[in-house]
Formats: C-alpha cells, structure tokens, sequence
C-alpha cells in the first residue's frame, strides 16, 4: 500500500520516502537507501538506517506519535524544495534526539529519554500543527513550507522582547542602511510598550512634530491596517516610504485618553546629533554662567560635537553646564560611552554588559584616553524623560553612579539591553538580545530606567509646548514669538540645581583653603541672622 510522498506499509515494514543517497550521506555521515523503524517497548521506536558504504547499523529513537510527521518529511526532503530540505532535515533530527551508531556485533548504545531532553515533545508538537496546516487549510498558497516557517520564526523572536525580530531581507537591508545621515519618513521613533505600539521619540523638525505627534502616543492604525496584527519591522515598513507620499495615523494619547487622527507627508529626515550650544540666558542664571546643549542621539560624530561645543562654552566662561537628553531614542554605543568620557578621568569603567547568567560574557567598557581632550571639572547636570532610552540612559546612569552629575526629570524608558544582528542567510536575519546595561554600581537600565535625583514632570500641555520649543526654527515668525513665551520647569529645576552645587563647591573650596579659620569671638551676626545660644540655654544678644 503506497501512502503519501511515496511511503510504503506492508508485511510489517515501513519505509519513509526514498532519499537520495548524497543527501542521506551528508545528513547522516554515509550513504543511505532506506529507514526502517523497529517497534520498541513502550510507546517508541527505534529507526534502522542501512548504510551502503559501512553495513553497520545506526539507530535513532524517536515516538509512534511523531511518525506520521516524520514520513511526511521523508517526502519533503527527497522531493521538496532544495533551499528548504536540510533546515527541515535538521529539525527532524532535533526531534528525534539523538541518534547512535553501532558496529556490527556491538550492542546499541542508550537513547537520551524525554527526561533529559524536555524540549521533544515542544518539537513533536511544533511539526505536526506545521503538518496539520498543511493538509487542512483551505487556501494552500499560504501554506507553503517557507511561509509558516517565517510565521513561525517572526512570533517566535517578537515573543521573548520587544527588541527581538526576524527580519526578511527588506527589513535586514534598511537595519544596514540605518546609520545613514538621511531616511525618507516622518521623523519618530517606535518600540512596543505593552504589546502596543508606542512612539518613544519625536524629531522636532519632522513632518511628525509638525502634524502635533506626542512621545507616548500610542499607534492603533497605520493608514487601514491595525497595528494589533503587524510586528516592529513591518510598523517600520509602513512608516517610512517615498518622500512626498501621505500617511494616515490613528493614535490613542494616554495623558487624554482620547483617539485621533493625523496625516502627515512623508519628508527627507535628516539626522542631527548635537544642537543648540549656547549659554542659558543670564536673567536664569545670575550670578552665574550655565552652558546647555542638547543629545537627539548618539552617532558617530556625536562626542566630537559635543567637545567643540564645550570647548567653545569654556571660553565664554561658563560655570556650569546642562545636557539636555529628553527625547533621546540612544544610538551607537561606542559613542555614548566616549560623551561620559568627557566628564570623567580616562580608563573610567562606565558600563558592563553580561550575557546570560553562567555564560561568562561579561564586557567591561572604559572611557578612551585617546578620545579625550582636558579635564572638566565643572557641575554638571542632566535632564531626561520617558523617552530617553539605551544610550542616553547608559550615559545618565554612569555619571550618577560616579557622582559626576546630577540627574533631573522623569525615570527613564529602561531600553538597556544589546541585540545581535545573526545573519541565517537568504539576505535574512535575525536580531536577538544577548546581553543588558549595567551601570557602575552594577544598577541593570533594562526595564527599570534610571530614576532621577530629581523628580520633575510636565503636564501633556507642557509636553506639547516643549516639542514646540524644540521645533521653533521650524516655525514662522508669529508662532515663534508665541512659543520664546513657554517657561521649562524641568529646565528650570536645573538650573537651581546647578545653582546649588556651584554655591557648594564654593564654600568647600573655602573651607580647604582655610581649615582652621574661625569667626572672632566679638564677631557681630548680621541683621536678621539666627541668634546663636549661650551656654545655659540664655539667648545671646545681638550688638546691633
């Protein structure tokens, strides 16, 4: 009796689809003509493979209830498509354990059991739904092997995180291109917050910014497509497209609960790193001098930026200094740690990554001495919010680990991780995460944030009006004079912070200069100052 993919049953013997011999041989290191499974005791059997080069005998212990699945793809591999044969030969040979070679006269050596291999019965399952979708469902051009097989991979990898992704050769060649300085698209940054789609960042020069996208918004629909039903990579997809071109987004803002709708023109989006190097207006700041600048992101110009920037601060006197990192979605990491480098001594340990625990991958990432020009031993302070992620919070949380700087705003997106790209061939790949951040003090970023040494929030109008602020080169002249009203609280916090500490290291100084100083005993307090008492509990007068 002939049964599918050319398998036989008869007289007590079962042979799987004929494979060709040069295939069997690199499968199973010889040539084959045939595999016969034996019944054994319990609910298994061993499978026999005659060898033609070698007359041993190989065995391979694998269940009655995974054998139809395994005829199935003794069919697929003689006759299936050659790119896909030995992936799925591979996979049968994961489910089936193991295999074990005896010589002629030896005895067979012991099968690994289900015990020591939990994952059998997870692999069993997995081929037969791909077997039973296969024979049963009603549209069979969307059941080819590759098809489910990608399926299969993409939930896989969007399953363990948000940052893990199968990529097809579309996605993996934008990652490629990723670094440019340009993309056609409408200027955000997204990631998946809770199984929604969540924008972390807004380019304030951006189509997005200028539509009136928020931080935080949540996609629900791209054009007619929910987003419920498409991963990272393809949302990616969608956003980006041929300049000119329009999109349709529905959105849900959390601070409102309300839904809404914007449609927004596809533009050129170029990638700035550091902006807006200037000394703070002194009406803020007196008596002192407070430089700002502000991070979009980490690339790799980004340190050299920053250091002219300084550089060009210093000579205009500045005291004190505020990097401004809301907004911040990171980049690359390398460029992240050489930013720390410029306030911390050179060889200075900012940052570890470690692998899985027991793996003993542990990187250990010290500030460059080559990269660094002078010391700066100024105050330094450091604004972020809840979408300042990966990079920005490797640098927010090293200089708060050393006391380098005081850290102000919002807690953090908590993006601390390292994704590896693993090219699978076919122009495919796959991005995993295989190590997390942890900041100096061993603090891990991921999922926790960094929390600030000061807490400051904005409402959602404030939110708004500062998105204005940082997009007003964008805006005509009416609407500019309008937005040069908006007031920062959180940059105000700053400043009153840096205020503090430059009135501190004052004083320390003094106090190092003069340690043994003490005020002369006729000494008279200053009009309105404490009254100190005298011995006794009596109150001493005051000589005024």
């Amino acid at each position: 009796m002939r049964g599918r993919h050319g398998s036989e049953t008869g007289g007590g013997r079962l042979v799987l689809g004929q494979v060709s011999q040069r295939r069997l041989s690199q499968f199973f290191r010889g040539g084959g003509s045939g595999i016969t499974p034996v019944p054994q005791s319990g609910n298994r059997f061993v499978f026999r493979i005659l060898l033609s080069v070698d007359p041993a005998l190989e065995f391979v212990s694998v269940s009655r209830k995974v054998l139809p699945v395994m005829i199935s793809f003794g069919g697929l591999l003689s006759h299936g498509p050659l790119r896909l044969r030995w992936p799925l030969a591979a996979a049968v040979g994961l489910s089936i354990n193991c295999f074990t070679v005896s010589k002629s006269g030896a005895q067979t050596a012991s099968v690994v059991s289900d015990t020591e291999d939990p994952g059998f019965e997870q692999i069993e399952l997995f081929t037969e739904v791909l077997e039973t979708i296969r024979q049963g469902y009603v549209d069979p051009d969307k059941v080819s092997y590759e098809k489910l097989i990608n399926s299969a991979l993409e939930g896989m990898l969007a399953k363990l995180d948000p940052h893990c992704q199968f990529m097809q050769p579309k996605v993996f060649n934008q990652l490629k291109q990723s670094t440019d300085s340009t993309y056609d698209g409408i200027g955000v940054t997204i990631s998946s917050s809770n199984d929604v789609l969540t924008v972390v960042t807004v380019r304030e020069d951006g189509p997005a910014a200028s539509a009136g996208l928020l931080p935080g918004d949540q996609i629900l629909k791209v054009n007619d497509f929910l987003t419920d039903d498409v991963g990272i990579s393809e949302a990616v997809n969608m956003l980006r497209g041929k300049t000119g071109e329009k999109l349709k987004l529905t959105i849900r803002r959390p601070a409102t609960k309300k839904l809404e709708e914007f449609e927004i023109v596809r533009e050129v989006i170029k990638q700035e790193s550091v902006k807006d190097i200037r000394i703070l207006d002194q009406k803020l700041t007196r008596p002192y001098k407070m430089g700002y600048a502000r991070i979009l992101q980490f690339s790799e110009p980004t340190a050299t930026e920053l250091a002219d920037g300084l550089d060009e601060l210093e000579r205009r006197g500045m005291d004190a200094f505020i990097l401004d990192m809301r907004n911040n979605p990171g980049g690359l990491l390398r460029s992240a740690i050489d930013v720390c480098g410029e306030f911390v001594k050179a060889g200075t340990v900012v940052l570890t990554t470690e692998g899985r625990p027991g793996s003993g991958e542990v990187k250990v990432y010290r500030t460059d001495a080559r990269k660094k020009r002078r010391d700066r031993d100024y105050p330094v302070a450091i604004l972020v919010n809840h979408s300042s992620a990966s990079g920005a919070e490797v640098v927010a949380g090293a200089l708060q680990d050393l006391k380098r700087t005081i850290v102000i705003g919002e807690t953090t997106f908590g993006k601390g991780s390292v994704q590896s790209i693993l090219p699978i061939g076919g122009g495919k790949a796959i991005r995993m995460t295989t190590a997390k951040y942890y900041t100096p003090s061993h603090r891990t970023i991921h999922e926790n944030g960094v929390i600030p040494n000061i807490v400051a929030t904005l409402t959602p109008a404030q939110e708004r009006a500062l998105g204005d602020w940082f997009s007003r080169d964008t805006k005509s002249p009416r609407e500019r004079k309008r937005i040069e009203q908006f007031v920062d609280p959180q940059l105000m916090r700053a400043v009153d912070a840096m205020k503090g500490a430059l009135v501190y290291t004052r004083l320390k100084a003094e106090g190092e200069k003069h340690p043994n100083d003490k005020a002369p005993k006729n000494a008279v307090p200053e009009k309105g100052a404490p009254v100190a008492k005298q011995p006794g509990g009596k109150e001493g007068k005051s000589q005024n």
